[in-house]
Parts: C-alpha cells; structure tokens; sequence
C-alpha cells in the first residue's frame, strides 16, 4: 500500500467525527479562538480544545499566537473542498435511495420458504448465491 494511501486514511479517521466536521467549517470562515468556537457550537471549551488537538496533531488546523491570544485556522482550505465533494456524494446517494424507495420494494423470501412469491417470482433463499440476488441500487 502506497504512503498517501495510509494518510489519507488517517485524515479519514480524524474526520470521521461529526463535531470535528463542524468545527472545520466554522474555521472556514477565518480564524478564532477556541472559547468563540466553542461557544459558537455549543460546546465546552475543553471539549473543542481536544478536538482542535487532535485536527492539530492530522495536520489539518494550526494554532496562530497573536499576543496573549491563540486563534486556530484551517492549514489548507481545500479541505473543505473535500468536505463539499463528500457532502455532495452523500446527497446524491440519498437522493437515488430516496427515489428507490418510491418504487416497490424488493420482496425476499424467508430463508426457510424460498418459495413462490405473491407476484409469481420465485423467492432468494439463504441457500443462494449471493451475486443472484437482485441489487436495489444502482
């Protein structure tokens, strides 16, 4: 396995939490420090200061000292590049679901009947190969 492969993986993971990808867009609107942040998402300080750590120690978030005052900001903002193209995968992902389940949903038979089903067709049993079974999204 290639090295950008395993870090992408571990930014991955760093974002794999809810509140960090919400933090991130706060910071993609410019610096601040971490008591507005957190107050801005209604957190506890010391919960959004480990959180910043933790963007911190991926890379993704930098601590900037101004005086007696620390601000973080995003280190690269194609992140949220990133952040948008994911949101827009899931969208249209949801969306195709969402237009499946207007269609009528696909009858399986018990395991243990695989008989005929109410419309004529003949049911998937636990017996059968799985690439025969009918595949809902396409």
């Amino acid at each position: 396995m290639d090295e950008i492969t395993i870090l992408q993986a571990e930014i991955l993971k760093t974002l794999a939490s809810p509140r960090r990808i919400e933090i991130l867009h706060v910071l993609a609107r410019g610096p601040i420090e971490v008591g507005r942040l957190a107050e801005q998402i209604g957190a506890t300080q010391p919960n959004v200061s480990q959180h910043l750590g933790v963007l911190r120690a991926s890379g993704l978030v930098e601590a900037v000292r101004d005086g007696r005052e620390v601000r973080y900001r995003l280190v690269d903002e194609d992140v949220m590049v990133a952040c948008r193209l994911m949101r827009t995968v899931l969208e249209r992902r949801l969306n195709r679901l969402a237009s499946l389940s207007s269609s009528p949903p696909i009858a399986i038979a018990p395991a243990r009947a695989g008989g005929v089903l109410p419309d004529g067709t003949q049911g998937i049993t636990a017996h059968d190969e799985v690439s025969a079974w009918p595949n809902p999204i396409r």
